[in-house]
């Protein structure tokens, strides 16, 4: 499979977005846990230890974070990446030849900010996440890999409260998450 035959078109993909908007609420079973040791480099596991103090131990985060708090920390709000399993199977389709996007997770959820508002606590295994307020806009790496046009398209000004990319989260209480646990809205 070609790499231009393998991308999604624009015309493909605004075609998703009432799919995408329909994944469930709330509720969904967390797959294809993913850690990240380098770029570019991707480990798939049945279970992710998360901390408040250091995200994902060992993940790149810790030392090498694309987003820094002014004293130069990682910023906590980009410990965690979900991503919606409806966008990673529209435009993840040569999975031989194309790197997975290294989101820590993926669910059959809806990540928009109507119904994950930046602060809300989600329980994921024993750990507890919270959304952040951080946009997760598609860098260049999912430029190249997924297409132009899928870089578009998450950051197109009607799509960005879709979150088309992946919800961004930091970790509020230490725990493990597995394959399989369930992830779901906490109240207040």
């Amino acid at each position: 499979m070609t790499e231009a035959a393998a991308q999604a078109t624009r015309s493909e993909l605004d075609r998703a977005v009432p799919y995408i908007c329909a994944a469930p609420p709330d509720n969904a079973e967390i797959r294809m846990l993913c850690l990240r040791p380098g770029y570019g480099a991707r480990q798939f596991v049945d279970a992710i230890a998360v901390t408040h103090d250091r995200g994902i131990p060992g993940e790149r985060w810790e030392t090498r974070p694309w987003l820094r708090l002014p004293d130069g920390s990682a910023h906590p709000g980009i410990q965690i990446c979900i991503l919606s399993q409806r966008v990673l199977d529209l435009v993840w389709r040569d999975r031989e030849n194309v790197v997975h996007p290294g989101d820590t997770f993926v669910v059959d959820m809806n990540l928009g900010e109507d119904n994950l508002p930046a602060g809300q606590v989600l329980r994921a295994g024993t750990a507890r996440l919270q959304v952040s307020a951080v946009f997760n806009d598609a860098c260049v790496k999912w430029k190249a890999r997924y297409g132009a046009a899928a870089k578009d398209w998450v950051n197109a000004p009607d799509h960005t409260p879709l979150r088309l990319r992946g919800v961004l989260c930091s970790v509020v209480r230490d725990g493990t998450i597995r394959n399989g646990d369930r992830l779901v809205k906490l109240p207040g």
